[in-house]
C-alpha cells in the first residue's frame, strides 16, 4: 500500500470503529453495511467509506464488510497485533485504576512494573504488578524491552519523570499529568486531561440548558 498521511481526525475515529466492530463480533454479525455502522456510531456512512479508503476499502459494493476481517484489519493498523510493554509512574489512585483495568492486557497493553516515590508502597502488587521505588526506574526498562510510559502523577515532577524517560529510550509517553509534555520531535506523548473532557461536557449541559 502507497504511504500517505492520515489525518489525526480518521486515526481519533479508529479506535472507535475496533470497538464497536468487537462488540458486533461478539454479537455473532457476520457483515455489516457502511449504513448500518453509520446507524451505530453517529457517523455518516460516506465519512465511513472514506475513512477505510484510506487504508484500502476493506468492503465490496453489495455486500458491505466482513466483520472479523475489518475488526483484524483495524487492529493491525492500530498496532495490535503486537504487544507493547509499559511502565507506570504513580501508583495512587489513577495509577491503580489503570492496573486494574484489564481489558489493556486484552489489547496487548502489558505493564510491567508500576513505580513510586512512595516507599511504603513498594514492594505491594498492584493486579500481580510489583510496585518499584523511582531509583529502580532506569534499571528496570533497560532489562525489561519497555515501549511506553505511564504518567498519572502531579504534574510538579511529570517533566522531570518524563525526561528522565525519554534519556532511557523511550519513545511514546501516555501522560495523564496535568501538563502539556515538550519533547523530542522522535517522542510521541498522548495528553489525556480528565478535567478538559468534564469541562467539554459542563459546557455543552450549559449550551442545551440556554
Amino acid at each position: 500500500m502507497e504511504e500517505k498521511e492520515i489525518s489525526q481526525a480518521v486515526i481519533s475515529r479508529l479506535p472507535r470503529y475496533f470497538r464497536y466492530l468487537g462488540d458486533l463480533k461478539d454479537e455473532g454479525a457476520e457483515r455489516v453495511s457502511s449504513q448500518e455502522l453509520s446507524r451505530i456510531m453517529k457517523v455518516t456512512a460516506s465519512q465511513i467509506r472514506q475513512d477505510l479508503n484510506n487504508f484500502g476499502g476493506f468492503g465490496q459494493q453489495g455486500y458491505g464488510y466482513n466483520v472479523d476481517y475489518l475488526y483484524e484489519e483495524i487492529g493491525k493498523i492500530l498496532g495490535l497485533d503486537r504487544k507493547h510493554h509499559l511502565v507506570l509512574i504513580g501508583a495512587g489512585n489513577l495509577g491503580s485504576a489503570i492496573a486494574n483495568y484489564m481489558n489493556f492486557e486484552k489489547r496487548g497493553f502489558i505493564i510491567s512494573g508500576i513505580f513510586d516515590v512512595d516507599l511504603t508502597l513498594c514492594g505491594k502488587k498492584v493486579r500481580e504488578v510489583e510496585v518499584y521505588p523511582m531509583d529502580e526506574l532506569e534499571a528496570f526498562i533497560q532489562t525489561h524491552d519497555i515501549d511506553i510510559g505511564v504518567l498519572t502523577i502531579p504534574k510538579a515532577a511529570a517533566v522531570e519523570v518524563a525526561n528522565r524517560l525519554i534519556d532511557c529510550g523511550i519513545k511514546a509517553i501516555w501522560n495523564f499529568a496535568h501538563v502539556d509534555l515538550q519533547v523530542p520531535d522522535d517522542v510521541l506523548v498522548e495528553n489525556v486531561h480528565l478535567s478538559d473532557s468534564l469541562m467539554k461536557l459542563s459546557y455543552n449541559i450549559a449550551t442545551r440548558e440556554a
